[in-house]
């Protein structure tokens, strides 16, 4: 039986800014100097983040129709989702004469044709390569895709490329001093992230199995609609307490599978939706907080990605290194949605191998 591996990753980032700044030039006015939006800002868990956006431009962004954010999507997408692509295709030692299907996961920018066909044109991709798109998931987009990328790579035995590209900056909505939308634009970043899947016949982190949970009582906790002025989320703070509640199940579920516990998880890349977030998986999984560092890490560095941030979970565990034997990725997003993805790490992964 043919399975698949993940043999690369990259990615790519726009334009850093230290939170701090984006509050004292940006936001700071955006919502008219309120003091709770402020502490909402120090409270996210984020020191930097990137914006494909201009700062300066941001405030008339916030003003831009949905057509006209997704004019500038796909002007800015294509370049940084070839950045990223050529980056993972390079850790893998793969060419993308090699590729036989390319996914590209985004919930922030649409066009048809769009960042595929940009993608397929400038690598170049065979003409009979496939392409997928998985769209307006949100943040978990990455998993159920990477299911999908794998299952291709099995019942194939071609390499796949999945792709997940976030412009979140375009989707600033007009000044306010609506706390929600304060608590938003506090986490969300821009940023892209690939991932290279092939069948099994080396190393590689290998794709043992996909679970999902939806709790669709809840599906009003987090949204995010469409709107004349872009895409607008919402989001309740009662998620934190539903993950926390839901993750233990689909977790275990997922590993009582393979004949596994908890207890036998060697690394966690879970997506940092936020610092509560994190905090609530831990919890509900009943994990020490060292576990979940990395998820941390990332957050600090580099914001909420939406759909790129676990598989930039997953980029520093690899460069930092990784123990063989299981690992689970979890990621959560509107429905209420949570999806998980049990990996293999044959042998341990050192440090000095992703440098």
């Amino acid at each position: 039986m043919v399975t698949a591996s993940i043999a690369g990753i990259g990615a790519a980032l726009p334009p850093e800014y230290t939170q701090e700044w984006l509050w004292d030039n940006v936001f700071h006015r955006h919502f008219k100097g309120s003091r709770i939006a402020g502490r909402m800002f120090t409270s996210a868990g984020v020191d930097r983040r990137h914006t494909a956006t201009a700062p300066f431009e941001l405030p008339d962004v916030a003003e831009w129709s949905t057509e006209a954010r997704m004019r500038r999507y796909a002007e800015r997408a294509p370049a940084l989702g070839l950045r990223a692509v050529r980056e993972a295709l390079a850790d893998a030692g793969i060419g993308p004469e090699e590729i036989g299907l390319l996914a590209v996961a985004s919930c922030t920018g649409y066009g048809t044709p769009g960042t595929d066909i940009e993608l397929a044109a400038a690598l170049p991709l065979r003409p009979d390569t496939r392409r997928l798109l998985v769209g307006h998931m949100g943040c978990h987009a990455a998993l159920p895709a990477l299911g999908a990328v794998s299952d291709y790579v099995a019942a194939h035995g071609r390499p796949a490329v999945l792709l997940c590209l976030e412009l979140t900056s375009l989707h600033l909505q007009p000044g306010s001093t609506d706390i929600d939308q304060a608590v938003t634009h506090a986490l969300f970043s821009d940023g892209a992230a690939a991932l290279v899947v092939r069948p099994d016949h080396g190393p590689g982190i290998r794709v043992v199995d996909v679970a999902a949970r939806t709790d669709t009582a809840r599906s009003g906790h987090m949204t995010w609609r469409v709107t004349d002025l872009g895409f607008r989320m919402g989001l309740s703070p009662e998620v934190p307490d539903a993950l926390a509640e839901h993750v233990g199940p689909l977790v275990k579920d997922l590993l009582a599978r393979h004949g596994l516990d908890p207890s036998e998880v060697r690394s966690w890349a879970v997506h940092p939706g936020g610092p509560r977030v994190v905090d609530a998986i831990q919890t509900g999984l009943g994990l020490e907080p060292s576990a979940l560092d990395v998820s941390r890490k990332v957050l600090a560095e580099h914001g909420n990605c939406s759909s790129a941030t676990v598989l930039l979970v997953l980029r520093e565990l690899v460069r930092g290194g990784v123990p063989a034997g299981p690992m689970v990725a979890l990621a959560f997003g509107p429905g209420l949605t949570l999806y998980a993805v049990l990996l293999d790490v044959p042998a341990a992964i050192p440090a000095s191998a992703a440098d």
